[in-house]
């Protein structure tokens, strides 16, 4: 099991899959969880709900590095939509971009 610092949160979101996929007729949404550590806004590791490992891990790749708090959220949602090209791709986004709305909301002391 990976330990996490202090500095880190976990967040998840989850939106609506289609529902001719299997992942759709199975879970019926996917989740994108993000463990995001707040002093350097850095993604430190990323799950999703996906079927299968490979997107998991191809997502997981895109994903984890990515400073959120030097860059915005459409340039990763912008790179996932470029190279990820599965079903539920933009029901993977707005997962992603919910998921950033809730550490936003969190971070500002919203939540």
């Amino acid at each position: 099991m990976r330990k996490y610092n202090k500095d880190t949160v976990y967040f998840i979101s989850y939106a609506k899959l289609p529902e001719n996929i299997s992942a759709g007729k199975l879970h019926g949404v996917v989740g994108v969880g993000l463990i995001i550590n707040t002093k350097t806004g850095v993604i430190e590791d990323a799950v999703s709900t996906l079927l299968t490992e490979e997107a998991k891990d191809f997502l997981k790749s895109i994903m984890i590095g990515f400073n959120l708090h030097k860059n915005d959220i459409e340039n990763l949602v912008n790179e996932i939509s470029n190279r990820f090209h599965g079903v539920s791709r933009k029901a993977v986004c707005v997962a992603l971009k919910s998921t950033y709305e809730k550490y936003e909301s969190w971070k500002n002391g919203l939540e």
